[in-house]
């Protein structure tokens, strides 16, 4: 006698920025999902695109979280945690050291941040074997066009008169020369994936500091003078190393931390589909029925790349329809988004405060997931 195989349902959304975790909202869901189908198949796959969650998201699936002692945004010295998936492979979330959240950076103005604790970290993991490295270059604080992380890599930045120039956007005014002598050797036998999905170069009216930097702090009147500073300081890098970056899209990613792992043979990737592919998703979505994906905030942004995008292109090809869940749904975007999901519905149930939505998200997610399972049941 046959029996009816349980429904299989695949979960994965981003985090709920400043709420709850990829990993809560996925449980959250679950939960909702539960109280309809007890005996359901539901595959939990919490994504991230490279941004702020992605370790979490990562070591969801496996692997050891660790951390370095590091120079932060404002050069005081942080723990920054950084994941380790296989002997060789490290994934590093540089919101994890120059992230624009963390409560170190609020004092200091942009103007005086630098990467240099991702270049150290690096040079750390290099001293550890590892050579592959994933940067995922979401949430970063800093706008020093990757001065910073080569410095933390054996860079040095020199002035006119001798001295060593700070890598900070400040500090590159009086940068004249670079000395790429000590950049690490071991450099060019590693494998370096960039996850991110800005396209914008490193400079001009479409740049790092132009279209990012005013979120940062870059204040109006300084927008074309550090703009400027960066234009200089990567012409002369590229020069010293005969190579070339600061034109390719995905330079202008992160303050132009792009543009320093671009110059270091860094390949860019969509984060959303880096994180997808090492947490097995297209595995997860074999024989499903049905894919749940989501985010804080649905609008004209999730459909250049975002995680739930990505999630359910993926769930297209194997047939499987996608619904959307998410914090907040653009009703603009809709006509675009109603292309690619089964349904697009924000986890609200009437008139709310951003606020309390926020503090309440996890139940609020889990009663909207019972009704839409309530709904996908009395449709088959």
């Amino acid at each position: 006698m046959s029996s009816t195989p349980p429904l299989r349902v695949v979960i994965a959304p981003d985090s709920f920025k400043g709420s709850i975790s990829a990993a809560q909202a996925t449980a959250a869901i679950a939960a909702g999902l539960r109280r309809v189908w007890v005996d359901a198949d539901l595959r939990l796959v919490p994504l991230a695109d490279g941004g702020e969650g992605t370790l979490d998201a990562v070591l969801s699936a496996g692997g050891k979280r660790s951390s370095a002692r590091v120079s932060g945004a404002d050069h005081v010295p942080i723990d920054a945690a950084y994941g380790l998936v296989a002997a060789d492979t490290a994934v590093i979330e540089i919101a994890q050291v120059v992230g624009l959240t963390r409560e170190d950076v609020a004092a200091h103005a942009v103007e005086h941040r630098s990467t240099k604790g991702v270049g150290e970290l690096m040079r750390r993991l290099l001293d550890a074997g590892i050579r592959r490295m994933m940067v995922g270059l979401g949430g970063s604080s800093t706008n020093d066009g990757g001065a910073g992380l080569l410095v933390g890599l054996g860079l040095k930045l020199v002035a006119a008169d001798g001295r060593t120039v700070e890598p900070t956007p400040a500090g590159l005014a009086a940068l004249t020369a670079v000395d790429t002598s000590g950049l690490d050797p071991r450099l060019a036998q590693s494998h370096i994936t960039i996850m991110s999905d800005v396209n914008n170069m490193l400079c001009g009216e479409q740049g790092a500091t132009a279209i990012f930097g005013p979120q940062k702090g870059v204040r109006q009147y300084a927008l074309r003078e550090i703009d400027a500073r960066l234009a200089r300081f990567a012409a002369l890098v590229e020069a010293a190393l005969g190579r070339s970056a600061k034109d390719r899209p995905g330079a202008g990613a992160a303050g132009g931390l792009g543009f320093a792992l671009l110059l270091l043979g860094g390949e860019l990737r969509s984060g959303a589909e880096v994180v997808a592919d090492l947490l097995g998703l297209d595995a997860a979505l074999e024989g499903a029925n049905w894919l749940i994906t989501g985010e804080g905030r649905s609008d004209a942004q999730t459909l250049l790349g975002k995680t739930p995008l990505v999630a359910a292109r993926r769930a297209a090809l194997k047939g499987v329809p996608a619904t959307l869940v998410s914090g907040a749904v653009d009703r603009d975007a809709l006509p675009e988004l109603n292309r690619h999901f089964a349904g697009c519905h924000s986890i609200t149930f009437g008139p709310a405060t951003l606020e309390a939505s926020m503090a309440d998200a996890a139940a609020l997610l889990a009663d909207r997931a019972e009704q839409l399972a309530r709904v996908f049941r009395a449709a088959r």
